[in-house]
Order: structure tokens, then sequence, then C-alpha cells
């Protein structure tokens, strides 16, 4: 969680907003409903209250995961979850099959500073990013706002140790 900074050993890596992604999966949506059409059989679409993000590998081998480090400047729940492979919505759609369990999920109370988060699901899922890693440059993740929370509430990064 929002701890010291990393040490020299540690590689923090942020988990940005892809406008653009998002954006393009919005336009599916709308697509779809303009057009009267249904989404693919085991399509994900975007719901409002979710935005793309994304981490670009600086480093891929030689990562130990060590914690995730999530801010929020206001009461709120995030749901991040990651996705099993890298997709372009122009030329393939995202599928429920790709979306990797578990999430990770951290809130933050009304009249409290401090961050929650459940604790199990978001190690073992910081501990599959350390795999991934070492066969990915990027990844993608679905992270879905709640409880009055937008993307300009949440600064999240995930902390490597560099073996």
């Amino acid at each position: 969680m929002a701890e010291d900074e990393p040490k020299p050993s540690q590689l923090s890596m942020p988990l940005v907003l892809d406008r653009d992604l998002t954006k393009q999966m919005r336009l599916r949506v709308e697509s779809l409903k303009q057009r009267g059409q249904k989404r693919q059989d085991g399509e994900k679409l975007l719901r409002p209250a979710e935005s793309v993000y994304r981490i670009d590998f600086i480093q891929q081998h030689r990562l130990q995961f060590e914690r995730w480090d999530v801010v929020l400047d206001q009461p709120g729940k995030v749901t991040i979850t990651g996705t099993s492979q890298n997709w372009t919505p122009d030329l393939t759609n995202l599928m429920t099959r790709q979306l990797l369990d578990p999430a990770a999920i951290f809130w933050r109370k009304e009249d409290s500073e401090a961050m929650d988060w459940n604790e199990a699901d978001a190690l073992e899922f910081g501990e599959r990013l350390s795999d991934l890693a070492k066969i990915r440059k990027v990844m993608y993740f679905l992270i879905t706002f709640s409880e009055g929370l937008e993307p300009t509430n949440l600064k999240a990064s995930v902390v490597f140790n560099q073996l």
C-alpha cells in the first residue's frame, strides 16, 4: 500500500490510464447500440465506470512482486482486474475469458485516510505479475471505479524487487 518510497533495489511501475484504448472500447459499445446489435458471445464490453490501464514493463526479468502502492484521494472503491493477453480492440475484442482471477480490490472508507484491500487476492495477483512480466512488455488492466470514484481519484503502481 502507500508506503515509503521504493528502495534502490526496487522498481515502481505505475498503472497508467490508456485513454485511447478506453475510448476505443467505449466506441465499440456505442456502435453496437446504434446498430441494435449484441456483443459477441463471451465479449466483455466496457461499462461506464470502467477504464483501461496499462503497465509498461521497463524491466521484464528478475522481478519479484513486493507490494501494490494504491492511493485514493477520496473514499470509494476500485477493482483492478488483469487481462491475460495483449489485445487491440480494432482487431480483436476483449473476451471475458481473458480476465484474470483474482482481482485486487482497494477501498477507502468515509472519515479515514487508511486504505484497505483484499490482501490475499491482491498479493496472489501481484505475484502473478512477476511471471507475466517475463513474457510481456505491456500488460493491460480493467479498473472498475465505484462509490463515486473516477480515474482522477486514483494513483496506483506495482512495486517489484529487482533480483
